[in-house]
């Protein structure tokens, strides 16, 4: 199982307490502050300051709080290529994927091309990291992207999402299957061009990676990096998540007009109660088709319910 750890002073641990206060367990391990359990991980805050994501959506969990403090990575393991100097002037693909810790909508994953002639203009379309842009800022970006970049974007709808789920398939495998594929497809449209580097914002070791898509019938491996918070460290990430995240928006505004229910993001209480709507509209065969259902929300949704 994958561990992320970032370390939080006071105020940070209370108001990330108040956060995951509706997933809160009372049952703590020894020198523990709060344990929570939101969807796909669990969160455990140390009386040292050290806070611990364990789980498929550990790591995307603890992105929410990496502009608060620097999260403490695991050195690479023996044989993971360090980034290069000047890596962030190259010419890259960045590869970065959206939706994974939220019930309802896909998983969109995206693979962009900047080339380093293009990252002034990037920073004048106002490319950055998309966790500090909000919804509206992300659109208007996104409509410029994607008419200004070569890009491949897969959708993994929740359909597929779920049977491959509950074959056995962990949400890392998909994710690392999708990266793939979208980094062949846009290698194939930019030919004959080439990249200089291609760098997917790491959610697994890359050893891990490797073997999760080990059995696919073509894999990238040449010149392929891997690193957390990769929107920072070169554009072409932070322009692949914006498109991911534009493509995720519009996806979650075709739910909310087949519901027939305003369709919050995240995995909260409010989505809760938006999911015991749709069960009640529609029943809960219609919601399943929407979300992630192995998510603890399912269950929560159906108790709202009465069902």
């Amino acid at each position: 199982m994958a561990n992320t750890v970032i370390q939080a002073n006071s105020a940070l641990t209370t108001k990330m307490k108040d956060y995951y206060k509706d997933t809160l367990v009372s049952k703590l391990p020894p020198g523990a502050v709060f344990s929570a359990k939101p969807a796909g991980c669990t969160v455990t805050a140390y009386k040292s300051g050290k806070v611990l994501f364990q789980g498929a959506n550990g790591e995307t969990e603890a992105k929410k709080w990496g502009s608060a403090q620097e999260p403490k990575v695991k050195s690479p393991p023996k044989g993971t290529t360090t980034l290069p100097e000047n890596f962030a002037d190259w010419s890259v693909i960045g590869s970065d994927e959206v939706g994974t810790g939220d019930f309802f909508g896909p998983i969109t994953v995206v693979s962009a091309y900047v080339k380093k002639e293009q990252i002034p203009l990037m920073k004048e379309l106002g490319v950055k990291d998309s966790k500090n842009l909000n919804d509206s800022q992300i659109i208007s970006i996104a409509k410029d992207l994607v008419k200004t970049i070569p890009y491949s974007l897969l959708v993994l709808h929740n359909e597929k999402y779920n049977s491959l789920q509950s074959g056995g398939m962990t949400q890392g495998k998909m994710k690392a299957i999708l990266h793939n594929q979208a980094i062949l497809h846009l290698l194939e449209k930019m030919a004959p061009e080439e990249p200089e580097g291609i760098l997917i914002d790491q959610f697994v070791e890359k050893n891990t990676y490797f073997k999760h898509i080990s059995a696919q019938k073509k894999i990238q491996r040449d010149r392929v990096y891997f690193s957390t918070k990769g929107e920072s460290i070169h554009i072409a990430v932070a322009a692949a998540s914006i498109i991911a995240r534009y493509a995720f928006l519009k996806e979650m505004d075709k739910l909310s007009a087949k519901a027939g229910v305003d369709i919050p993001k995240g995995a909260g209480k409010q989505v809760d109660v938006a999911a015991a709507k749709i069960i009640k509209r529609k029943g809960i065969e219609e919601l399943k088709s929407m979300t992630k259902w192995h998510f603890a929300n399912s269950e929560k949704a159906i108790r709202l319910a009465g069902k």
